[in-house]
């Protein structure tokens, strides 16, 4: 009977839909640790997670039976065993899988049984629950395979250990939220840890999909809830770790603890490899934005320069008779610390041309925030031509307290592709301009610091469409907007609630509810961006646009 065991954590990206590259990663991996005896690999490796309606085709499906038997037949080699993530099909069911693979054949098969329903997460949508999933005896030892949620609840858990499980393996793809690496260590796995007394190693991957961004934080805890390893944070890692059977049951030796990034550090990271991904899997030559002079677009071009290179990111200024030379002064200077192209580019022709153009119709009208608009879309267009004509890839800056309260023109500055700042308030732009300034980050490509004027962080922020703009002339100060909507978002709070906990006016909350509701229809057309919160616009919070529900 086996007493010793050397089993790989494979903390790896995956390309959702691209199931020949994400096979042939696993192969090359296997191939690394031919002295190994189990190889492990995260949730759903084999098509890629989340895959969404795309799992739905049945074709993607044939595709990934194939390639698992292929996968099972290469392990008759004599290597090290595979634990691979995948999808089976039985009748009109589609079912959440982990397939062991060993010695040429698929030596078993469990069905994820909990499926996640709630926040960015669908997977009743497109998979069928199995049952609770029976340990499966392997070179004499007794695994017990929770996938992902399975082990987020206690139910599989504690189903494995009365089955007389020795191990438990979960492999997973939990996606990346603020706070949320010590969350799952500390709380939900050690408690299945603390349940069963069992040995656990948790397994998830990294890399940008779409809206989500997967930062690993692997690890390995022993029955004692002891740490034995913790995998690095935001990159690929192939750990060993090896385990020994004695009279108290399987026990893995320490290893290294990596020190997992704190904020705004991890922030930060996530904005980086999201939008790394992001443009490199849809095949973009770079990146185009507006850089104004203000924080928002500093910031954008600094993760686009740390992410890409900052070859690859086009910086373009778009001045009206409105801009200060203070904005332009600071727009060139942050180019420069950048390291990226800066070109200029007037709207006054077209601002006048469009004056001309619409005299007749506006004759009886005063100037109001329509002409403000027709700026930001003048930009929008001269962009998104750019974009046209050379191919990289618009990027939007607007943050989510703008966004919260409508205070992005839609086909004007929300015009894009992609929008680093979407889940990220005005406050957190500034802690993360604070210390991109004063650090380089991990993951950067452009490892230069500071990479804008510290004026840009400290001038009051204004969009520049009227003489003499700030943004705090029309909203409440970032800090207290901040508090009214985290509360309204992330704690679907009452205005009655923010008012009791903070003490602020209860009109000026009950606006800012009213334009986070009436803004819905805005939220629904922009780009998208990297989830950072519990409810990030889009997947985690779906309103409808047309209600009338208020709380004030």
């Amino acid at each position: 009977m086996t007493q010793q065991l050397t089993i790989i954590l494979s903390q790896m990206t995956q390309a959702v839909g691209d199931l020949a590259a994400n096979a042939q990663a696993m192969r090359e991996i296997r191939a690394r640790h031919r002295g190994a005896d189990l190889v492990l690999y995260p949730e759903l490796q084999l098509i890629g997670y989340p895959p969404e309606d795309l799992v739905l085709k049945p074709a993607l499906a044939d595709r990934a039976a194939t390639l698992l038997a292929e996968l099972a037949a290469e392990t008759a080699d004599g290597g090290p065993a595979m634990l691979v993530g995948s999808v089976e099909r039985e009748g009109e069911a589609l079912y959440n899988i982990v397939a062991l693979l060993d010695r040429g054949r698929i030596v078993a098969t469990r069905r994820k049984h909990e499926l996640p329903n709630y926040g960015t997460f669908d997977e009743k949508r497109v998979f069928a629950p199995g049952p609770l999933p029976d340990i499966v005896e392997w070179r004499g030892i007794r695994l017990g395979l929770p996938i992902c949620e399975d082990g987020w609840l206690p139910t599989v858990s504690k189903h494995l250990e009365a089955q007389g499980a020795e191990l438990l393996i979960s492999v997973n793809g939990s996606p990346y939220e603020i706070d949320k690496d010590d969350r799952r260590l500390t709380q939900v796995f050690a408690g299945r840890v603390a349940e069963t007394g069992l040995p656990l190693i948790f397994l998830n991957r990294i890399g940008g999909q779409d809206e989500l961004v997967f930062d690993g934080c692997s690890f390995v805890l022993n029955g004692d809830g002891s740490t034995a390893h913790r995998l690095t944070d935001w990159e690929p890692e192939e750990r060993v770790t090896r385990w020994t059977k004695g009279e108290g049951g399987w026990t893995c030796a320490s290893g290294a603890i990596a020190e997992w990034e704190a904020h705004p550090a991890d922030i930060y990271s996530a904005m980086i490899l999201s939008l790394r991904d992001y443009v490199t899997r849809n095949r973009f030559p770079g990146v185009v934005l507006g850089l104004s002079g203000g924080i928002d677009s500093a910031i954008c071009a600094a993760i686009a320069a740390d992410a890409l290179g900052p070859d690859k990111v086009w910086c373009v200024m778009l001045p009206s008779r409105f801009t200060s030379q203070e904005s332009l002064d600071d727009a060139a200077g942050c180019a420069g610390m950048i390291g990226c192209r800066l070109d200029t580019i007037s709207i006054v022709p077209a601002v006048e041309a469009f004056d001309q153009m619409l005299a007749g119709s506006f004759a009886d009208r005063d100037v109001d925030i329509t002409e403000e608009n027709v700026q930001s879309r003048i930009r929008g267009v001269t962009l998104m031509a750019l974009s046209n004509k050379f191919g990289p890839m618009l990027l939007t800056t607007g943050n989510k307290s703008e966004m919260s309260v409508g205070y992005a023109t839609i086909y004007g500055d929300m015009a894009g592709g992609y929008n680093p700042l979407k889940d990220a308030y005005k406050t957190t732009v500034f802690a993360l301009a604070e210390w991109r300034n004063a650090n380089v980050p991990r993951l950067s490509l452009n490892p230069v610091a500071p990479v804008m004027p510290a004026n840009v962080v400290t001038k009051p922020p204004s969009a520049e469409l009227r003489p003499d703009q700030k943004d705090e002339d029309s909203l409440p100060a970032y800090a207290d907007l901040d508090r009214m909507l985290h509360m309204l978002v992330e704690e679907e709070a009452s205005v009655d609630d923010v008012v009791a906990r903070y003490g602020f006016d209860r009109d000026a909350v009950a606006r800012i509810e009213r334009l986070l509701a009436i803004a819905e229809y805005k939220r629904r057309q922009a780009p998208p961006g990297v989830k950072l919160s519990t409810r990030n616009f889009g997947r985690d919070r779906r309103y409808p646009i047309t209600h009338g529900f208020r709380t004030a």
